[in-house]
């Protein structure tokens, strides 16, 4: 289509200019994401400062989206499939916005744990296996947007299950630990936190996953809600 009187650039042009912004905060909240959980893991506070140093940049390329997407809306009035990429990368952005904060929060966690947390942290092989799961989850809908394929994310549901079971085991976990003291009260509470970061990055990797297959295929998948409610474990005894 012929852009309004008055336009400055054509449609493709614009629509290039979002996906590549969008590719490059997507490439940047991976690396913030992979960034902060290897700095919490080896307790590194120098990669820690990395991260929080990534934060204005991602800030600036989620503003930048935003506004292409507004004007793209506004002045080009797109249908079809240029308006389902233009939508979805909206609501991508707040997700890997809040991807982006999720690391800054683990970074900031890093920066308060004890030097001697390692060797408590190597032994914690639940939150090991989330911290994998979870980068996996984001690296896989990441790849699935820059790349346009919806086949990848279909089944991401199912490993943000196996991230809640690990979520609910590495609480217990923690808790168990600081009740016998296997575990220092410090690591356990702030890995708590980082638990739960965890968690809900897993949750809004889902999310741009949901967003990818909508923009691919016209359709948007069944949804669960925004917080699925877990069944509390069984109490002992």
């Amino acid at each position: 289509m012929n852009p309004p009187p008055g336009a400055s650039a054509p449609l493709d042009e614009r629509l290039r200019e979002l996906t590549e912004t969008m590719a490059t905060m997507a490439e940047l909240s991976e690396l913030a994401i992979r960034k902060a959980t290897r700095s919490f893991e080896r307790c590194d506070p120098t990669e820690a400062d990395e991260v929080l140093a990534l934060d204005p940049e991602l800030y600036a390329l989620r503003t930048r989206s935003l506004a292409l997407g507004v004007e793209l809306l506004a002045r080009y009035a797109p249908v079809a499939g240029d308006l389902r990429r233009i939508t979805a990368s909206l609501e991508i952005s707040t997700d890997l916005d809040r991807i982006g904060r999720y690391a800054k929060d683990i970074a900031e966690v890093t920066k308060q744990l004890p030097r001697e947390s390692v060797g408590e942290l190597g032994r914690m092989s639940d939150l090991g296996k989330m911290v994998e799961l979870t980068v996996e989850m984001v690296d896989t809908a990441i790849r699935a947007f820059v790349q346009g394929q919806s086949e990848p994310v279909r089944r991401m549901e199912e490993v943000d299950d196996a991230v809640d079971a690990l979520h609910d085991a590495v609480f217990r976990g923690m808790v168990d630990g600081m009740a016998d003291r296997s575990v220092a009260v410090a690591t356990g509470a702030l890995s708590i936190l980082v638990n739960r970061y965890l968690e809900r990055i897993a949750d809004h990797a889902v999310s741009i996953g949901n967003h990818v297959v909508y923009m691919v295929t016209g359709s948007r998948p069944a949804r669960l809600p925004l917080r699925r409610r877990r069944s509390p474990p069984p109490s002992p005894g």
